[in-house]
């Protein structure tokens, strides 16, 4: 029997590239192949690493060029995606991202049944000028509008896009996987790391992350005997990016480690203290789920995307609020969380954000879309 042919379009690529849909999507694409889809991701050039017979876990990657221009990489490589799949016809073509949903009318004006999934609306992020936020707004209208079917990764987008356009979607969050902590010590040894003993961050260097406010909070709190690890690069370096970069430079106890992904990542999550996400701008944030994950008390910016996770142990501050969030890292360093809080942490994520559920549901809305003939919306929860 011939397998459903799904396309998976809008990421750098997969496995272990940064980014919250690329982690998404190395997730979710082997599951549904699990589920009895052929999937392919179709990445960028630039990022994707070297695979053997090009597959990670029997999902295909193809990777088709991009070019390396802030603003614009994104937005000519899903062009070509298109392209490519208006000459390649799968049954089902998956675009992730508002941005790269700007092609969905090209898709569907050449007959191809597409699924949208809104990560959040990208238009909000401090790094984008009038025209890209525009853009990406259109991308969002276009998508939203002219998507068979729309996902959503959280309550606060399904209501945005009710409330804008009043399209009803499909709400399936994102996940984390089970992990088996890290007994191992060679990166704390690498960055001169005490376990328990640090506080963590794992986000692109970009503006909408705030590493900024939690450095000034860090280095108010006064806890010479804890250390800030910043983990993540950018794309494409700027004055930000080279900031952040610089603190880690300047011995403040602050180290910045770059891009960190397998087991050096694992290792820092497993003795870490401590998890911060100051953002401005989340979907549903993906390295939140992954701290809680391994069982990590965090503090999160009080925005309505990290509102929406049920933090068993941790606390919100009013985002941009140094002050207030000084004060909880004095909290939260005070004393060590109990081991038995920390399984409570593990077992309550893992059971509301599993991926076997997700591609689950992703499955019923591809089944759902294949077995319409019209055009015409038809969207429920599918949460």
């Amino acid at each position: 029997m011939k397998k459903t042919k799904v396309f998976q379009l809008g990421l750098r690529g997969i496995p272990d590239v940064q980014g919250g849909i690329e982690k998404h999507v190395e997730q979710l694409a082997p599951l549904l192949v699990n589920h009895g889809f052929d999937v392919s991701v179709l990445a960028r050039s630039s990022y994707q690493p070297k695979l053997d017979n090009d597959a990670y876990k029997c999902v295909k990657v193809k990777k088709l060029w991009n070019p390396k221009i802030k603003g614009f990489e994104a937005l000519i490589h899903t062009f070509i995606g298109v392209c490519y799949s208006i000459i390649n016809r799968p049954d089902i073509l998956h675009i992730h991202a508002v941005g790269p949903s700007l092609f969905a009318p090209l898709a569907r004006l050449f007959g191809l049944k597409v699924v949208m999934t809104h990560h959040g609306p990208d238009y909000d992020r401090q790094k984008w000028g009038k025209f890209a936020k525009r853009i990406l707004e259109l991308g969002e209208d276009y998508g939203v509008n002219y998507a068979n079917e729309v996902i959503v990764i959280s309550k606060t987008i399904s209501n945005l896009i009710l409330d804008k356009y009043s399209v009803e979607s499909n709400l399936i969050p994102n996940g984390v996987t089970p992990v088996e902590p890290s007994s191992t010590l060679e990166t704390l040894k690498k960055y001169n790391l005490d376990a328990k003993k640090y506080i963590l961050i794992v986000s692109r260097l970009v503006p909408e992350k705030r590493h900024l406010d939690l450095i000034s909070a860090f280095e108010k709190a006064n806890i010479p005997d804890w250390k800030l690890v910043i983990v993540g690069s950018s794309d494409h370096p700027d004055s930000y990016s080279e900031q952040i970069i610089a603190k880690g430079t300047e011995g403040r106890n602050i180290i910045t480690t770059g891009f960190l992904s397998g087991s050096p990542l694992t290792e820092l999550f497993s003795h870490a203290g401590l998890f911060v996400l100051p953002s401005s701008h989340e979907g549903l944030p993906i390295a939140m789920l992954e701290a809680m994950s391994y069982g990590l008390p965090v503090i999160a910016s009080a925005i309505p995307a990290n509102l929406e996770v049920d933090l068993v142990c941790g606390d919100f501050f009013e985002l941009g609020n140094v002050e207030q969030l000084e004060s909880l890292l004095k909290k939260y360093t005070s004393s060590e969380l109990p081991t038995n809080k920390r399984e409570e942490i593990v077992n309550s994520v893992i059971q509301k954000y599993n991926w076997n559920a997700i591609a689950g549901a992703t499955s019923d809305v591809y089944h759902k879309l294949l077995s319409r003939k019209s055009y015409k919306h038809r969207h429920q929860d599918v949460s």
